[in-house]
């Protein structure tokens, strides 16, 4: 594994689709990357030589993308409520399974620690876990109030944390789907009155290798949300307890939001901001509120991932890019 140096971090390198870029992910091994688009297409992207393969299948936006442990598969949820299965390792990928999985949208598809299932969320509240392989499905339960954002399962492989719009985080026993716990997330929710819009949420979570701690990312300060007027935020948790340990915030943000969130290999977070100020990781320590470094991107991003092993780290961007940097010297 690549030392990581946050204060080193660059663009290596930046291709251009035809349309603005929605979402986006690393292969587990490192060697592709795969990009959704309005223009509803999918692109998986070689690294490092940038070799562009359309995939099309969605009638929609896909916000919501994730590989098989292997890298074999890609699994894509689209605001149609769709999921399609895609044997990404082909020289010309194709659909080789769709499933109709959720009334409207779908905003977030992950995969289990051991790699055999699938968890997708969203606007219809109801969580459903998947098969990986077969693509049968394992169990569904209706369980939150509103729009469900995010999910995430813990490096236990016993439990499941989901999130949403409101700022609530449900922590799952996977074994009988038993709630076991709350997190307050509320900070991250804003209702507006002036504009009747109901605003954040939980965006993205993460889960620490070591399962202690837990990181929800979105905005607060949401006093124009049409004008993009929005301050990032985090909030970490203590896993065991559920207690907020931390409340990370970022100055001079005035148009940002935390559109996703990893872990480093230590308690670093990172974050990417994407609004109004412009495309930004942010990197969050867990001993203090603000952030350790800041890497200004070339225009706005609105999703991010990385693979931890080569220090790379996906972006995609409105301005119709995905850049890839580097967290190395």
């Amino acid at each position: 594994m690549i030392e990581l140096d946050i204060t080193k971090a660059r663009v290596l390198h930046q291709w251009n689709h035809d349309s603005p870029l929605i979402a986006c992910r690393l292969s587990p091994v490192g060697n592709q990357c795969v990009s959704s688009a309005q223009d509803f297409s999918l692109q998986r992207w070689t690294i490092p030589s940038g070799e562009k393969a359309i995939l099309t299948g969605h009638e929609s936006w896909v916000h919501a993308l994730t590989y098989s442990a292997d890298a074999n598969l890609l699994i894509s949820g689209g605001c149609e409520g769709r999921l399609i299965w895609w044997s990404i390792v082909d020289a010309e990928p194709k659909p080789i399974r769709t499933i109709e999985a959720h009334s409207g949208w779908i905003r977030a598809v992950e995969r289990s620690i051991d790699g055999k299932m699938l968890v997708s969320v969203g606007n219809d509240r109801i969580i459903r876990l998947w098969a990986t392989d077969t693509g049968e499905k394992i169990a569904e339960w209706p369980a939150h109030d509103r729009h469900i954002y995010s999910a995430v399962f813990h490096p236990d492989g016993q439990h499941l944390a989901t999130g949403d719009l409101l700022g609530k985080i449900c922590i799952w026993n996977l074994a009988d789907r038993s709630l076991v716990r709350t997190l307050d997330g509320a900070p991250l929710y804003t209702p507006n009155q002036g504009q009747n819009a109901e605003f954040g949420g939980i965006r993205s979570m993460a889960i620490h290798a070591a399962g202690t701690e837990l990181v929800a990312a979105g905005t607060h300060k949401a006093t124009n949300p049409f004008g993009a007027v929005h301050e990032p935020l985090m909030l970490r948790f203590g896993w065991n307890e559920g207690n907020l340990l931390k409340t990370h915030t970022s100055d001079g943000v005035p148009g940002g939001l935390l559109y996703r969130t990893c872990f480093l290999s230590n308690e670093t977070a990172v974050a990417v901001s994407g609004g109004s100020t412009g495309g930004i990781l942010l990197f969050y320590g867990n001993q203090q509120e603000k952030e350790l470094h800041r890497f200004m991107l070339p225009s706005l991003a609105r999703d991010m991932d990385l693979h931890l092993a080569s220090g790379l780290v996906a972006t995609a961007h409105y301005d119709n890019h995905l850049r890839v940097s580097a967290l190395f010297a």
